[in-house]
């Protein structure tokens, strides 16, 4: 599965997602998009799930409409340490995912 991390995401996470082809927003060439031509972007580039710990960006989209999913943070802080401690929860729910989909993982 293609898999972008938000630019607001630790880039080492992307080490975390091991069998999939998970890149950082600003290897992709998307740092400094904004969320609503990020989605545009991300969905040109074939990618499947955007990571985010944007709490705003599911309220600001249309995504069932998109042709990506959105898979969205919740940690005690955006810090590796802290979100790393939710990837299993994200590897778990990206393989039901479709296009359109909005999943929220961790503490509400």
């Amino acid at each position: 599965m293609r898999i972008l991390l938000d630019e607001c995401i630790d880039e080492g996470l992307r080490h975390c997602f091991l069998g999939h082809d998970c890149q950082t927003c600003r290897y992709a060439g998307f740092k400094g998009l904004s969320n609503g031509r990020l989605l545009t972007a991300a969905e040109q580039a074939g990618f499947e799930v955007l990571i985010t710990v944007d709490q705003h960006i599911s309220h600001q989209q249309k995504l069932p409409s998109r042709e990506i999913a959105l898979v969205v943070l919740q940690a005690r802080t955006t810090d590796f340490d802290d979100l790393s401690l939710l990837v299993p929860d994200v590897l778990a729910a990206i393989e039901t995912m479709k296009s359109g989909d909005v999943v929220r993982i961790g503490v509400a």
